[in-house]
C-alpha cells in the first residue's frame, strides 16, 4: 500500500512537471530534461510510468478531458435551464484553462499534434455532442428560436470559444478570458433568443456553476 501510494505521487508529479512545460513550451518545445527538472524526478521514474514523451502528452490529453466532460456532467445534475447550462460549460472551462496547467496543457498539445494529424479530435466531439444536447433542449423549452440548428449551433459555440480564449492568450495570457467570454454571450443572446424571453438574458448571461471540477494527475488508467 504504501508503494503503491508513493507511486501515485511520483506519477502525481511528472504529470504535473510535464504539464508545466507543455503548456510553456509546446509538445515539440519541452524537452525531457526540462520535464524531469521541473517535476524533480528521474529519467528512470518517469519511463516507469510513461513509455515515451508522446506517451505522456497522450496522458495529459486524457486527463484534461477527462476533465471537461467531468463538468459536463456535474454541470447536468444542477437544477438550470438547458442555456444557463451552456453559458456555465463556457464559463467552467474558462476557470480551468486560467487556474489548471493540465488543462492548458491539454489544449495547447491537442492543438500542436493537430497539425499533423495526431491530435485527437475526441475533446472537442465530446464537447460539442454536449453542447448540441443542450441546444436541443433550449430550442424545446422554447429559450433558443426555432430555426437554430442544433448541430450547427453547437459547433459555432466551441469554435467561438475556441477563438475567444485564443486571442485571449495573444494579446493578455489570458488575464481578460472570463470578461471576454462573457462579452461573447453578450453579443450572442440577443440573436439567439425569442424576443419574448429577452427579459432572462441577464439572469442567463450570469449564470455560473459552483460545483468546480479539477484535475486528478495521480488517477489510474
Amino acid at each position: 500500500m504504501v508503494q503503491q501510494q508513493r507511486a501515485a505521487v511520483t506519477r502525481a508529479q511528472i504529470v504535473r512537471g510535464a504539464a508545466e512545460m507543455f503548456d510553456k513550451s509546446g509538445f515539440e518545445g519541452a524537452s525531457l530534461v526540462e520535464i524531469l527538472e521541473a517535476a524533480g524526478m528521474t529519467k528512470g521514474a518517469l519511463y516507469f510510468h510513461f513509455r515515451s514523451k508522446e506517451d505522456l502528452a497522450r496522458h495529459i490529453i486524457a486527463e484534461q478531458h477527462r476533465i471537461s466532460i467531468s463538468a459536463v456532467q456535474a454541470i447536468a445534475a444542477q437544477e438550470a435551464s438547458a442555456i444557463e447550462q451552456i453559458v456555465m460549460l463556457c464559463h467552467e472551462m474558462t476557470r480551468q484553462i486560467v487556474q489548471d496547467p493540465i488543462v492548458r496543457a491539454g489544449i495547447r498539445i491537442t492543438l500542436e499534434l493537430s497539425a499533423d494529424d495526431r491530435g485527437p479530435a475526441g475533446p472537442y466531439v465530446d464537447w460539442i455532442a454536449a453542447c448540441q444536447g443542450l441546444a436541443a433542449r433550449a430550442v424545446a423549452e422554447g429559450v433558443l428560436v426555432d430555426t437554430i440548428d442544433p448541430p450547427t449551433f453547437a459547433r459555432f459555440v466551441i469554435g467561438a470559444f475556441t477563438g475567444v480564449q485564443t486571442l485571449s492568450q495573444v494579446l493578455t495570457h489570458r488575464v481578460d478570458l472570463e470578461q471576454r467570454v462573457d462579452e461573447m454571450w453578450g453579443f450572442l443572446l440577443p440573436g439567439i433568443m425569442p424576443t419574448t424571453r429577452h427579459s432572462g438574458m441577464m439572469r442567463i448571461r450570469a449564470a455560473r456553476t459552483d460545483v468546480w471540477v479539477t484535475g486528478s494527475p495521480d488517477r489510474k488508467d
